[in-house]
């Protein structure tokens, strides 16, 4: 069974970004959004997923995740959407031996800057980094879901 857990906390400055080993530039959108499950399709340059979640429970939820051609996912995105689609830029940073991601949206999310860090098991230790401010984990309108019907730029 896939089991995704992770923390997502806003961003309070920009001393991640000295810390970045690869940035990539992704576009997603959701095409179900039902209250137990979230289909949605990523374009992350030459690669594209689609991916199924569960309802969260906590900080943990179902996540199956499958590549798909680009051409597949941008046609499904373009005619089987029915939200807008989320434009960020996803960094990795590690710190203190955990690989963070720091998503920075673009478009009409813009100025929104949130971290995710995902791990092995609920119980799993790790040291929030000086540059994380408030856990977010609980708030749904920090995901990326929401975004893509509630733009940042509107709250």
């Amino acid at each position: 069974m896939a089991i995704e857990i992770e923390h997502k906390f806003l961003v309070v400055s920009d001393s991640w970004r000295s810390e970045t080993s690869q940035s990539q530039r992704m576009g997603q959108a959701y095409l179900a959004s039902e209250s137990n499950v979230t289909v949605r399709a990523r374009i992350a340059g030459d690669t594209a997923w689609l991916t199924l979640k569960g309802a969260s429970s906590g900080i943990a939820q179902l996540e199956f995740e499958y590549e798909i051609p680009v051409a597949d996912a941008q046609q499904i995105i373009t005619e089987l959407s029915d939200s807008a689609v989320v434009d960020k830029t996803r960094h990795t940073v590690m710190n203190e031996g955990h690989e963070w991601v720091v998503d920075e949206f673009h478009g009409d999310n813009e100025g929104l800057i949130v971290a995710e860090i995902e791990l092995k098991s609920e119980s799993e230790q790790f040291q929030i980094p000086s540059w994380a401010g408030a856990n977010v984990t609980a708030d749904y309108r920090y995901r990326n879901k929401y975004l893509s019907h509630h733009p940042y730029r509107n709250w």
